[in-house]
């Protein structure tokens, strides 16, 4: 299985399964004497770890990380990279395997068993392998350290719509996002969510799920303006993640619906002589490059395919059947997503930082 390796100067290579022993990433291309933190990795992997809320797979993983190599512990006991491959692993413990051994032969519709054996003639089907969610936990390790590589960046993300229940963006609190089971920004819509997500979940069923992630302090000038565009680069790294099904920039899609005047961001001149915009529509970046505006990306994250709902199917030998799929899973997968699509975006936008400085020499 090829393609396990995402970035150019800064590349992060993910491997283990589901159900595996283990999960590791090894970060290539960071720059040395950069601090970072145990503590600081495991607080952004808390927010994604699974069982914490009823809202979200009761598989208990502590998810704690080890780092194995690329960093030296300097006289004040701070770690600092050392531009050496940085190895990070955390030990699967709650894995329960025979919650599958029941459709081992049977294809879970919305699952990649399907397309696994088509073109590997193997699946794993003990949680899927690696096909599983499981996998972007050490994403969210690896993107803890790009953060750290470029100066002043903030990188939050937030839930905007669950299933058809859209947030009141007037409400916008950056405050509650982590005061909530759901990185919810709007106080008022988490009951009508809480009330909506519940009767899914009774209901073996499921839902998706919209997140908005917006970096800010992002320096002018990162990307290319052909084949390395910076935002073509982060809709890549968000549609990568799993049961993503959609990504939009800035205004995105609802852009096609504006006219060239309303689409304009206008710019002017501040008091301080810098550049001033006067709106977002483009998200932060124009001919794939930043324009030091905040970066505002959406991606939409379809609904848990393993359902206790009986589904359609066929088998190994091309069987028709049924299945329902028991275990421990989302009802919601987007809730957890929100992480992720925050480490992404930091692995991009590192990435381009590293190579600008490379390119221009400009910090």
């Amino acid at each position: 299985m090829s393609y396990n390796t995402f970035g150019h100067m800064l590349k992060i290579t993910t491997w283990g399964e589901s159900h595996g022993p283990y999960i590791g990433c090894v970060l290539d291309g960071c720059p040395p004497n950069i601090k970072i933190s145990i503590e600081e990795i495991q607080d952004y992997l808390d927010k994604r770890k699974p069982g914490q809320s009823k809202y979200t797979t009761q598989r208990k993983e502590p998810d704690k990380i080890t780092i194995n190599s690329g960093v030296l512990e300097d006289e004040n006991g701070n770690l600092l990279t050392t531009g050496a491959p940085i190895s990070l692993i955390i030990q699967n413990i709650d894995h329960k395997s025979k919650d599958y051994s029941e459709i081992k032969s049977k294809f879970r519709p919305g699952h990649a068993d399907y397309t696994y054996i088509e073109k590997y003639g193997i699946r794993d089907h003990r949680g899927g392998g690696r096909s599983s969610a499981r996998e972007t936990a050490m994403r969210v390790a690896g993107g803890a350290i790009a953060r750290k590589i470029i100066p002043n960046i903030k990188i939050r993300s937030a839930l905007v719509q669950m299933g058809s229940i859209n947030i009141n963006r007037d409400n916008w609190d950056w405050d509650f996002v982590n005061k909530n089971p759901f990185f919810c920004p709007d106080k008022e819509i988490v009951q009508t969510w809480e009330d909506h997500i519940e009767k899914i979940r009774k209901s073996g069923n499921s839902i998706g799920a919209i997140i908005e992630v917006i970096a800010e302090n992002v320096p002018a000038g990162l990307g290319e303006p052909i084949y390395g565009k910076l935002d073509q680069d982060i809709a890549s790294a968000l549609m990568s993640i799993n049961a993503v099904k959609g990504v939009e920039i800035g205004a995105g899609f609802s852009s096609a619906a504006l006219t060239g005047e309303e689409n304009a961001d206008e710019i002017r001149i501040g008091n301080n002589s810098e550049v001033k915009f006067l709106s977002n529509n483009a998200g932060g970046i124009l001919g794939g490059i930043s324009t030091g505006q905040n970066i505002v990306a959406r991606f939409a994250v379809k609904p848990t395919s393993s359902i206790l709902q009986p589904k359609k199917t066929i088998d190994y030998d091309k069987k028709e059947t049924e299945i329902i799929t028991k275990g421990r899973h989302d009802p919601c997968v987007g809730i957890r997503a929100a992480p992720v699509g925050e480490a992404m975006m930091a692995l991009v936008i590192a990435d381009h930082y590293i190579r600008n400085r490379g390119q221009t020499g400009k910090e």
